[in-house]
Parts: C-alpha cells; structure tokens; sequence
C-alpha cells in the first residue's frame, strides 16, 4: 500500500485562521491577513478545533494518492460522499495478470493462502479466456460493420474489458486518487481511524492523516477516533475497549513534516 499526499490548499491554516476571523471582524480581508502572525494562527485555529467551529476548514482541501488497495477498500473509501475520486477503471484497461490484495489473516495461514492463491489463479485464467472469446466475436462484428482489422481489434477489446471484469474478485487491486476537504477528512478519519473499522481502510486513513497532521498540525491535533477526539466511545457495548491504546496509537502519527 502507498498513500501520497499530491496536493493541498496553499497555507491551509492561515487560509482556515483567515476565513474564521472574517466571520468576527469588519476589517477588509488584507488586513486580516497581515494581522496574522505564525502564533496567532497557531493560537486561534487551537480555539476553533476546540470549540468545533469546522465550517470555515471546508475552505481547506488535500489530495491523496492511493496505490496497492483492494476493490474492497476502495468501495468503503467512495462511501464517503462529500469527496471527490479518480479511480483507475476495470472497463478501459486490461486486467490480464491482477495484482490482487491478501489479507493478513490469510497470508498468515497457510493452507488459507493455498486455497486464496488457487482461487485468484482459477479467476485470472477465467477472466483471460472470456475476455479473449469476447474480443473475438466483437472483433468480428465490427469487422462485418466494415472497420478495418486494427481499429475493429482495439475496440473489441474495449468492449470485451467491460463484460469480462464480473469476473473480477474484490481482492483486485486498484489505485485511486482521492480530494477531500478539512470538514469531510475529520468525518472521514473519526469512522475509517476507528479500531473497529476495517483493516485495510484504517491503514490508509491512518497514512492520510499522518499526511494531513505532518502538514497542518493545529488543524488535526485532534482528528481521529471519537475515543482520541472528544475522550467518549460512541460504540457501546461494541466499543474495543482499547481507549489507552488508540489514544496513544494516533498520537504517534505525523511526526515531522511534509512538502507539497
């Protein structure tokens, strides 16, 4: 798995600092950004993750790309609806040969891993056949509508990718690139960072905010878990019980710092 963080808003917490102090002041906008020191924004963006006041962070987006995660991840990922996504498609390129994801509790047992491998191999031989038997018949019919070979080959095969991927296994590999503002990256990382979510999206939710805290600090010193960012469990009798451990678990991510 690779979580790349491609692009963000310029100075995001300046620009977050600026908008919120806008809502409050009569001031015309150059003023307030010249009034706005390093400690001041550093001071006032504290107050605002404080008290919650997340409507001014949707002025504040980042970008992610995302490489080496299962279909089944990207499905839960594209859930999150106040985003935006670039997936790569199983219609217009070739499948042939997959990579495909193994869970842990799999590749740890052996005789589990034995019978995922063969399955993968039984659907990769499967996809191949199909796509193959239905870039021939497509072929030929564009042939028989008077496209020349080339033409009606490279169509065909087009078409052949958009029936053939049925066959495709969740555990397909895919690559994504994900834009999504502050306001949505805390919903975002408050359910995906949970101990009790998934164990694949909660890797990509913990690399994207290791991203986000190691380029605006103040803005996610609090993200993550409902246990991390207000001390509470909503989950009830289903919580994890592992409050300490996620607290200290999230607290360790993003140290240092990152250039876009």
């Amino acid at each position: 798995m690779k979580v790349e963080l491609i692009a963000h808003t310029p100075d995001p917490e300046r620009l977050a600092a600026t908008a919120a102090k806008l809502c409050y002041s009569s001031s015309d906008i150059g003023s307030l950004r010249e009034g706005l020191t390093d400690e001041k924004i550093a001071s006032f963006i504290d107050m605002l993750v404080s008290i919650g006041h997340e409507s001014v962070m949707e002025h504040v987006s980042f970008t992610f790309g995302i490489e080496g995660i299962s279909r089944a991840c990207s499905h839960q990922l594209v859930r999150h609806r106040i985003a935006s996504y670039s997936q790569k498609s199983q219609r217009y390129v070739n499948e042939n040969g997959f990579e495909f994801i193994v869970p842990p509790s799999i590749d740890g047992l052996p005789e589990a891993r034995a019978e995922f491998d063969r399955i993968i191999a039984d659907i990769t031989q499967g996809y191949e056949k199909i796509a193959d038997m239905l870039t021939e018949k497509h072929k030929a019919d564009f042939i028989a509508e008077g496209l020349d070979e080339k033409a009606a080959a490279s169509k065909a095969r087009k078409l052949a990718n958009e029936d053939a991927r049925f066959l495709l296994p969740n555990a397909c590999e895919t690559k994504i690139i994900v834009s999504m503002n502050v306001r949505s990256l805390f919903n975002f990382f408050s359910h995906r960072c949970c101990n009790r979510a998934q164990w694949e999206i909660r890797a990509v939710a913990d690399e994207m905010l290791k991203l986000c805290r190691m380029t605006a600090p103040h803005i996610f010193a609090k993200a993550g878990p409902p246990c991390v960012a207000t001390g509470r469990c909503p989950e009830g009798k289903m919580t994890c019980g592992k409050m300490q451990e996620m607290k200290e678990h999230i607290a360790a991510l993003g140290t240092g710092s990152q250039e876009v």
